[in-house]
């Protein structure tokens, strides 16, 4: 496709509209993402939170029922009446793939800055990253389980089960009693793949250890994280990272 120069829509050919209409998607992704990160500066994490819980409640609906009314589909509650219709089988397949598109964008990011500025300048992009992504979807989960301010272990457990990862990693829990569960990471999508091509591990610690702490922090404060082991550290072969998670009453 070559690229357009064309003075207004009207001369576009069907392909330059296209383009054009996703990189509208593009950039309304990114601007709804630009107003997260402005927020959170200026009103710290805890109020970015709620503003964006609100702010994605309402211009959900706003959104969908445009789509629908230019694309021709019915809305129901939010939602489009052909997903509703469609097998659940094959929702929970979509699931996987919008997982696998998410985790491929997250490695095209972190290539992207070490091509141009080197490993370390990707690792620390990458921790960061994480540490708001973390939070971020935590809250998300939080709203669409409907979970309470406070859920405990059993709501975290519930909420590691809907993270972007879980339809696309495998992924285990052991109970330590009432007040501490350790998540086990059996099977990594990014590691698994390192195996293949004969790699090591990816030292992925400093990523976790933000990652993990900030997600469980997001579901309840009360909340506290601890590493039992990640890359680089060895690990059994039966998973690739496992994290302790400890309920302190006292808080």
């Amino acid at each position: 496709m070559e690229k357009a120069n064309a003075a207004s829509l009207e001369n576009f050919d069907q392909e330059q509209l296209a383009a054009f209409l996703l990189d509208m998607v593009h950039r309304m992704a990114m601007h709804h993402g630009l107003w997260f990160r402005e927020v959170e500066h200026q009103l710290g994490m805890e109020k970015a939170l709620q503003v964006l819980n609100e702010a994605y409640t309402r211009g959900s609906r706003i959104q969908m029922k445009r789509l629908g009314e230019a694309l021709g589909f019915e809305v129901k509650d939010g939602l489009p009446v052909p997903l509703l219709k469609m097998p659940r089988e094959k929702l929970v397949e979509l699931a996987g793939e919008l997982g696998k598109n998410w985790l491929a964008q997250d490695g095209v990011w972190f290539q992207a800055v070490e091509n141009a500025y080197g490993m370390n300048d990707a690792k620390r992009c990458n921790d960061s990253c994480w540490a708001r992504f973390s939070a971020v979807e935590a809250g998300a989960i939080k709203r669409l389980l409907g979970l309470p301010e406070r859920p405990g272990l059993e709501g975290l457990k519930r909420a590691l089960g809907f993270r972007m990862y879980a339809h696309i990693n495998v992924q285990s829990i052991v109970d330590e009693g009432p007040n501490a569960f350790v998540f086990q990471m059996n099977q990594c999508r990014v590691q698994t793949a390192r195996v293949r091509k004969g790699l090591t591990d990816y030292p992925c610690k400093s990523a976790g250890l933000v990652e993990y702490s900030r997600f469980a922090e997001a579901i309840d404060p009360r909340i506290r994280t601890e590493c039992v082991g990640c890359p680089p550290d060895e690990h059994p072969p039966e998973w690739f990272c496992a994290w302790r998670f400890v309920l302190d009453d006292s808080k």
